[in-house]
């Protein structure tokens, strides 16, 4: 094993050590390696981490992006053995991409997408498509987290539900209004009467009683979307399962505006709820539509002239 190849273990068996699970490092660092050692590269370099970064050539730019960051994790590591390793800079490709605005759902396009999944699916799929798609819209959740849920995660009693190692491997319990707690308390009645006893832990089941997958319950979504007449608003802004969560957070966030609440103060909070590790995915929020950044500069306005 060359000694890049050993530090890219070390690296790895580091940080799963601390409980990051870096699936895409596992995967993407080797062959970054590969491509140091077909330059004949003893350490990582700048120009040799952009070049290797934004590989293919004709994928987003998104994706340049998070494989620059996988390599500059790998590099600040590296750095402190090697000194001549070059850590690149994340302007060097950040600058090339802009995070696509959500697809923002109104009640009446929820409304409509629980009718269309009536229309389409048996009264057992229906129900946990419907079910799933309110949590969602109400706890903020990521459709991964919602298809993880185990019954033993939804606490009736405390009305919290736990989410365990999510993204990057975080947990956090997220709390929920009663009529949510009844929505999935109905759920899992209708679950149980249909299948007895359970043969998986899974909170949402498919049709046969095993815990969905993303695949099959997005093309379900797929077509009752198009049933529900919601078309893409634009070429980047076609409705996903995670504009749920971003519907989420920009309501959350136009409540406490229009309740005159310290929004600067509170957004820890919702970045806690949300299971955000860098505060700044929550800020992002604040001109992710048009009327928060109305919101948003009116309060600066206001602000201002309280300086003057």
């Amino acid at each position: 094993m060359t000694p890049l190849r050993q530090a890219v273990a070390d690296y790895l068996a580091m940080r799963r050590g601390l409980g990051f699970k870096l699936q895409r490092a596992g995967s993407l660092l080797p062959d970054f390696v590969s491509h140091l050692e077909r330059c004949h590269a003893r350490t990582v370099t700048r120009d040799l981490a952009l070049e290797w970064a934004m590989q293919p050539p004709g994928a987003h730019p998104a994706w340049w992006v998070t494989r620059l960051e996988v390599v500059r994790g790998f590099a600040r590591y590296l750095q402190a053995f090697d000194p001549s390793t070059e850590v690149p800079a994340p302007e060097l490709l950040r600058g090339r991409y802009r995070r696509k605005a959500p697809y923002l759902y109104s009640q009446g396009d929820i409304d409509r997408l629980f009718e269309a999944i009536r229309q389409l699916c048996s009264p057992q799929r229906a129900a946990t498509l419907n079910t799933l798609i309110g949590l969602l819209a109400v706890a903020g959740l990521r459709v991964g987290e919602a298809i993880r849920l185990d019954r033993e995660d939804v606490d009736w009693i405390q009305r919290l539900l736990m989410i365990r190692e999510s993204k990057f491997g975080k947990s956090r319990e997220v709390p929920l209004h009663e009529s949510t707690v009844e929505a999935l308390r109905a759920y899992a009645r209708l679950r149980d009467r249909i299948f007895g006893r359970a043969t998986t832990p899974a909170f949402f089941v498919s049709t046969t009683g095993t815990r969905l997958f993303h695949a099959n319950i997005n093309k379900a979504f797929q077509h009752a979307l198009r049933d529900a007449g919601l078309q893409p608003r634009s070429t980047g802004r076609r409705p996903r399962f995670h504009d749920f969560r971003h519907t989420f957070a920009i309501t959350t966030l136009l409540a406490w505006y229009r309740a005159g609440e310290d929004v600067d103060a509170r957004l820890p909070q919702l970045s806690t709820y949300l299971g955000h590790v860098d505060p700044a995915a929550t800020y992002w929020y604040l001109s992710a539509s048009p009327e928060l950044l109305a919101q948003t500069a009116r309060r600066l306005e206001q602000a201002t002239e309280t300086l003057r």
